[in-house]
């Protein structure tokens, strides 16, 4: 008993001889350093206090959005790697990517031209139908109950916990797409994440964002003090793009005919998988990424932006993704990471880049051939119908030379896209009821039907417009009648 007495003795003496010489005061807090810090915590959850959780969503279907499902696959190997529990990531993704036709390496899914399988292990929580707004949302407030289909998990976490949320998809001003209607709207998001500040059942909660203009989902929308930290691939008004595209370079292998990534999200995972992310910051990242991503300031690149607690970005990574111990002695450099293609892909675009490259491909006089013109001439003539017919409703409502004017004017940094959510979501099944569905590609259009309502135009207004631009609803795979609403 005294030999035991003697050596507790002796350790605290030699624990505080190394405060002593290092200590560092935070407030009226002692902070130990690092090495002390190491010997007293016993578990990597410990070391940051409560749990790890992470929602990772791919919004989009169909094998020309290949690469939203392969960053989701990938995000979810870094966490694990990371050492996060797979009963702590709720994973959506529509699942129609591993074993699709089109798919030339069955059952395996990749995110980089020389890139190991990400598909392997990946849970299916949410798959098909599943993947809805409502599920989403009852997954990030742990509200199993409202859970529909799929494995039911949910982020059941407490007040001392860490969530990170990814969602890869296509977007438009205000608007995240879903592989189910309706689709997600910002002031939707933005009233679940409040509630879930409400409850108290997370200590800090970082998002990170992949989808055409998606800066107007949390700007002017995204208050300070609710402990979120967010980052988008765009800012407000600009595309994302896909990256490791065929005809780049580097390209994907010569028998893939789509992106195989997005240029946000493969930058940011790519950082992660080569550095310790116990002493590289949120914000270290968002420098590099925002670098990465601006792609040297060229054509094929968007602006990186951040909202909600900045003061946040403080924090080290580990403490949302974890870290690979294969990293701990790997140290942070700015420009050590792998840079990206030097071209890329509007995201709006790479359907047409994946149905030129296998009509491109395909023999003469095949039936591949015939398929692949097929969905081009459908996709570019629903371009053709969405752009024209908002374009001639707002001619109609607002007059020949001031309707292009209006439409497409953009509100100053920091104002959300629109006044009244309600009314938008009107507008937007007034002009689907009339003109089809907006689409993937229709998104683009949301600041347009925004302005609309910052204009006053009431929903009987649209309509007229709506009936007199759109004489019938077109009959395609987008489809309002076949598929739903937006809104």
């Amino acid at each position: 008993m005294t030999n035991l007495v003697t050596s507790v003795i002796l350790i605290l003496l030699s624990v505080a001889g190394i405060v002593s010489a290092g200590r560092d005061f935070i407030g009226d807090v002692l902070r130990l350093p690092s090495e002390a810090s190491r010997f007293f915590h016993r578990s990597d959850d410990d070391e940051v206090g409560g749990t790890k959780w992470a929602i990772l969503i791919a919004g989009s279907n169909g094998y020309w959005n290949y690469r939203h499902q392969a960053d989701v696959c990938h995000a979810y190997q870094l966490l694990r790697n990371g050492g996060l529990k797979e009963e702590n990531i709720v994973v959506f993704m529509y699942d129609d990517i591993a074993f699709n036709v089109e798919n030339p390496r069955p059952g395996v899914i990749i995110n980089h031209p020389q890139g190991s399988d990400v598909y392997k292990g990946v849970p299916k929580d949410y798959t098909g139908e599943d993947v809805t707004v409502d599920n989403f949302f009852a997954a990030i407030l742990g509200n199993k109950s409202a859970i529909t289909g799929g494995s039911g998990k949910v982020v059941n976490s407490g007040p001392n916990d860490h969530i990170f949320i990814f969602y890869s998809d296509h977007g438009g001003p205000g608007i995240l797409g879903m592989p189910t209607f309706p689709y997600l709207f910002a002031d939707d998001l933005i009233a679940v994440l409040k509630k879930k500040h409400a409850l108290g059942t997370y200590k800090s909660l970082v998002f990170y964002l992949e989808a055409c203009e998606s800066g107007s989902i949390f700007e002017g929308l995204l208050p300070e003090g609710l402990n979120i930290y967010a980052t988008t691939a765009s800012n407000a008004e600009e595309s994302s793009w896909g990256t490791y595209c065929p005809g780049e370079y580097p390209s994907p292998p010569p028998e893939y005919e789509t992106c195989l990534g997005d240029l946000y999200s493969v930058a940011w995972m790519e950082d992660s998988d080569i550095h310790n992310l116990r002493t590289e910051s949120l914000h270290q990242q968002y420098e590099l990424v925002k670098k990465r991503t601006i792609n040297g300031n060229s054509a094929y690149g968007s602006h990186v932006m951040q909202y909600g607690d900045i003061g946040l970005s403080k924090d080290n990574l580990f403490a949302y993704l974890g870290t690979n111990p294969a990293n701990d002695n790997f140290t942070f450099v700015d420009e050590n990471s792998l840079q990206l293609p030097t071209k890329a892909v509007n995201q709006r675009d790479a359907d047409l880049v994946h149905f030129w490259y296998k009509y491109h491909k395909a023999p003469e006089g095949s039936v591949r051939k015939a398929e692949a013109q097929k969905h081009f001439v459908e996709a570019m003539s629903h371009r053709m119908h969405v752009d024209n017919s908002v374009k001639l409703i707002g001619k109609l409502l607002f007059g020949i030379e001031r309707g292009p004017g209006v439409l497409s004017a953009i509100r100053p940094a920091g104002q959300p896209l629109v006044d009244d959510w309600k009314c938008l979501k009107k507008m937007v099944r007034t002009f689907e009821a009339h003109c089809g569905s907006l689409a993937q590609y229709g998104m683009k259009h949301m600041r347009s039907l925004a302005n609309i309502c910052n204009a006053g135009i009431q929903t009987e207004q649209m309509a007229e417009a709506s009936a007199q631009a759109c004489v019938s609803i077109p009959n395609n795979r987008w489809s309002s009648v076949q598929k739903g609403f937006s809104a």
